[in-house]
């Protein structure tokens, strides 16, 4: 039996493949197509990608989940060589023996660097957001079932644990306690990182590590999504522009090589061009070398959609200009370490990052090997090193 997995969206959803691929018995072929839901493009592309892979094997039954297959089950069910659709509460078992279980997911890009999942949902309601709908409310794993993923992958020859899910500021008894008990629990592990952290929520015992775990991988991507005080107010979001600029300050303060990722968008609905500029300068004051813009995108039956609306070409322009802002920063950023040496995972075929998640290049480095490159040049969006 094979089981080929297509993925998109967040890194919680290619964890979650993984699993399901991990996890299922012996028997026909599948395709797993782990749907994500978080713009209009995304739902598109996963319509796009069971048509490819029906054209490409139409005798393999496709299984559709996740939050696009959530939202619109019956849409995704109707469509040709879909043979199951599963939302996000029963994906994990929906190819395996039995559902006795739900299993922590954990595992990605051939185990040197692994995504381990923490929690799900969100109990939050931001008025541009369908996924709490599509993932329910925020479930935290235990404690002890993190733990063992963990050991797992580290079992498995992971380098690097990425711990993710939907919200995970949001883990029950705190993000940092739970970081701190793998780290003492577990000596293995050498390279622990984040994934997208909700600024408002980072707790005490989280800006400890931060201050002085270097175990604790240095970049912090944070969902900023504005940086404008009434956007973000009408997004819903609990944090205003001052908070954002002050928490990237503490983190800078406490671990002076951090550095700063964040998710914008571009076009909200009443932005006035003003508060556009807001968001754009948002990119200095927080020293952002990471951005992942999104145009705004309209998902039903969400409070933004019942918002007046920008023209399309207004929410392209601001986005393309907010990207070109956000690659100029970037490129500074990246030449800045040339002629630095910088302490480097290689994940495959000489490709890597630095401790500061900087792709880096180094020609003929093997798999899994971690040192420290000394970086020659840049290619693009990549450093050059040499180890």
């Amino acid at each position: 039996m094979s089981v080929e997995t297509i993925t998109l969206g967040c890194r919680l959803n290619f964890a979650e493949s993984e699993t399901i691929a991990r996890t299922t018995p012996a028997g026909e072929d599948w395709v797993v197509v782990n749907s994500c839901a978080v713009t209009n493009e995304a739902v598109r592309q996963t319509r796009q990608s069971i048509r490819r892979a029906h054209h490409q094997r139409p005798s393999v039954k496709i299984l559709v989940t996740g939050c696009a297959a959530e939202l619109e089950p019956q849409s995704f069910a109707a469509m040709p060589g879909v043979s199951r659709v599963a939302g996000n509460t029963n994906k994990l078992n929906a190819l395996a023996a039995n559902d006795v279980m739900t299993p922590v997911p954990a595992g990605f890009l051939g185990h040197v660097r692994s995504f381990v999942a923490v929690q799900t949902g969100c109990d939050h309601r931001c008025t541009f957001c369908s996924i709490w709908q599509a993932r329910g409310p925020s479930r935290s794993y235990p404690y002890e079932a993190v733990r063992d993923a963990v050991a797992r992958e580290l079992d498995r020859g992971a380098k690097e644990i990425v711990l993710t899910g939907v919200d995970i500021t949001d883990y029950e008894g705190g993000l940092g306690k739970l970081c701190q008990r793998l780290l003492a629990h577990e000596p293995r592990l050498k390279r622990l990182r984040l994934s997208s952290l909700d600024s408002i929520e980072i707790d005490e015992a989280l800006f400890e590590l931060i201050a002085g775990e270097p175990r604790l991988m240095p970049h912090f991507h944070l969902s900023l999504q504005a940086g404008d005080d009434l956007i973000l107010k009408r997004m819903k979001r609990r944090h205003s522009r001052a908070d954002a600029v002050r928490t990237v300050e503490r983190i800078k303060a406490a671990r002076p090589d951090a550095t700063i990722g964040a998710d914008l968008i571009a076009g909200f609905p009443t932005e006035t061009e003003q508060m556009a500029i807001n968001s754009l300068k948002l990119l200095d004051d927080c020293d952002v070398v990471a951005a992942h813009v999104f145009p705004f995108s309209l998902r039903p039956n969400t409070p933004a959609a019942r918002m007046p609306q920008l023209p399309h070409d207004v929410i392209k322009a601001r986005a393309a200009r907010l990207r070109e802002a956000a690659a100029k920063r970037r490129t500074r950023w990246l030449d800045g370490q040339i002629g630095t040496v910088q302490p480097v995972l290689i994940e495959n075929h000489g490709k890597g990052h630095s401790d500061s998640f900087a792709p880096v290049l180094v020609d003929g480095a093997a798999r899994g090997r971690i040192g420290s490159a000394r970086i020659t040049g840049r290619s693009g969006d990549h450093l050059v090193g040499i180890l």
